[in-house]
């Protein structure tokens, strides 16, 4: 069906929106909305409606969906103010309220090959209920709850959408095919485990499936004793939620390189940015730039690409390879609208936490961090950036439990060997210098090429007289950034303390940094 309106045309068999015969970019769930609006202008939209017909009953939040409002009026040249086509009705929903021309679309004929579930701008993800091997049907409470406590913990991470309990719970105790699955609830990955307890010790399965193509990504176990079962079941799932978001990027990014360039939508091209931005070199810095500015390019009010771009280039200013004066302001800018997308999305808060961290706003940035943290306490990077705000805010020891949760929390994160650098720092600035050597040399096993590690090597190495480290350190350092001087370190670093400035600066001076 077409729908005509003002100088817009919507077609929904060829998914495209014109304006003027010129289509205009649209995230595909925005789409859908417009269409569901539109075709549905005889009557108030409540939020269920929305919810119920866009979002699969997935958890979302109110600002969530008043950004995808927002992006439908954006493209039909209406705003919140005016309210022209698109009218808020209060405490009730929303209706089209413009003159509409209704025609049947032209035909199109379909492409050979088996259907797939219509997936949205973001993958879904469902967890279903955790499998009770114990054969005592009085233990499902406790699978029951590790299944919850997961959807929940995921719900959280925002790059994602989870499916509501009361549709992936269906399916327990009964045997259903994974892509049957995918296809009724619209999925691209499941989570799926089992449980079982055998006196004192329980033992806990999870996988992450790909629903598509049937492959598991991921498979973990975990075998406690039972002396606490609600700390056991907070711990596990801890570490199963930290676990899943890094391997769910890592296969949408595989699924992005995939595509040809041309055909690369705004979540494509965050993907792939994101794969740059954990990489942490200078070219890589440019990269994952350069494809965050083409996402939002095609949508502008695209949260996580925004608090993605700011993220990279504070994180780029803060290793030295931009100057800050010229990218704070932009970051800033891009924090704040990501912050005004969405104000519970972690992420954004992390962004403009960077932004005021390296602005020297410390009481600013901690408390972004922790309003991150509060959002989301199993994202090991708000963790790791909370923990070097508080070293260069005067409370390493803080610091260094902040950096060892980040760890603890996700051992296989691709910021891992930066987290070992942050404490490494907090060691430093202690004086604990031989933990520092450690710390940072443990980085640099993960990974070789770390600029922050090799600073604190450097000055560790200093302060304890050791010249042949100290010595290789600062050639390492110097290749990882060029432009390192003591006068870069004194003016573009932010402590809060002149003490820990002068003891930093100390140490690169003895390990020869002029």
């Amino acid at each position: 069906m077409r729908f005509s309106f003002e100088n817009n045309v919507l077609d929904g068999t060829l998914r495209e929106l014109t304006r003027g015969g010129v289509p205009v970019p649209l995230q595909p769930q925005v789409f859908d909305l417009l269409l569901y609006l539109v075709a549905q202008r005889g009557r108030v939209v409540s939020k269920d409606d929305l919810i119920s017909q866009i979002w699969a009953d997935r958890i979302i939040s109110d600002s969530a969906l008043n950004s995808r409002i927002n992006a439908a009026r954006k493209a039909i040249r209406d705003d919140g103010a005016t309210q022209r086509l698109i009218k808020t009705i209060p405490r009730k929903g929303f209706r089209f309220v413009g003159e509409v021309r209704e025609e049947a679309a032209a035909i199109v004929p379909a492409e050979a090959g088996p259907a797939l579930p219509r997936v949205a701008d973001r993958p879904a993800v469902a967890v279903l209920a955790f499998e009770n091997m114990s054969g005592d049907p009085a233990q499902d409470y406790f699978g029951d709850g590790i299944s919850e406590d997961i959807l929940t913990a995921l719900s959280k991470q925002r790059w994602f959408m989870v499916i509501a309990r009361n549709s992936s719970f269906t399916y327990k105790g009964r045997a259903v095919h994974i892509g049957q699955i995918a296809e009724e609830l619209g999925v691209r990955y499941v989570v799926e485990g089992s449980v079982r307890k055998s006196n004192n010790r329980v033992r806990i399965t999870a996988q992450l499936n790909d629903a598509i193509s049937g492959g598991h990504l991921w498979a973990e176990r975990y075998d406690r004793e039972l002396g606490d079962v609600f700390a056991v079941q907070d711990e596990i799932t801890n570490a199963i939620a930290a676990a899943i978001e890094p391997q769910i990027h890592a296969a949408e990014n595989f699924r992005a390189h995939s595509k040809t360039p041309a055909s690369l939508d705004a979540w494509d091209l965050l993907m792939r940015a994101l794969s740059h931005y954990w990489r942490v070199t200078p070219r890589d810095h440019e990269t994952a730039r350069t494809l965050l500015e083409r996402a939002i390019g095609i949508d502008p009010s695209y949260g996580r690409a925004l608090s993605l771009l700011a993220a990279n280039h504070m994180f780029g200013a803060h290793l030295g390879w931009s100057e800050l004066a010229t990218v704070a302001p932009v970051a800033e800018a891009a924090a704040l609208a990501a912050v005004r997308c969405d104000h519970e999305d972690a992420w954004a808060h992390v962004a403009l936490g960077s932004v005021c961290f390296s602005t020297r706003r410390l009481a600013d940035a901690l408390s972004e961090f922790e309003q991150a943290l509060g959002l989301n306490p199993n994202f090991s990077l708000a963790q790791g950036y909370y923990a070097l705000a508080l070293s260069y805010a005067g409370r390493p020891k803080d610091s260094f439990e902040a950096a060892q949760r980040a760890i603890r929390l996700s051992p296989r994160d691709p910021s891992l060997a930066i987290y070992h650098g942050i404490a490494g720092y907090a060691r430093f600035t202690e004086r604990r210098y031989d933990e520092a050597i450690a710390l940072a040399r443990e980085a640099i096993r993960h990974r070789g090429d770390l600029t922050g590690a090799y600073r604190v090597l450097a000055v560790s190495a200093g302060m304890t007289g050791d010249d042949m480290l100290a010595e290789t350190a600062l050639g390492e350092l110097r290749r990882a950034q060029p432009g390192i001087s003591l006068h870069w370190i004194a003016t573009q670093l932010p402590w809060a303390n002149d003490a820990d400035r002068a003891h930093y600066l100390e140490g690169f001076r003895r390990a020869g940094l002029r």
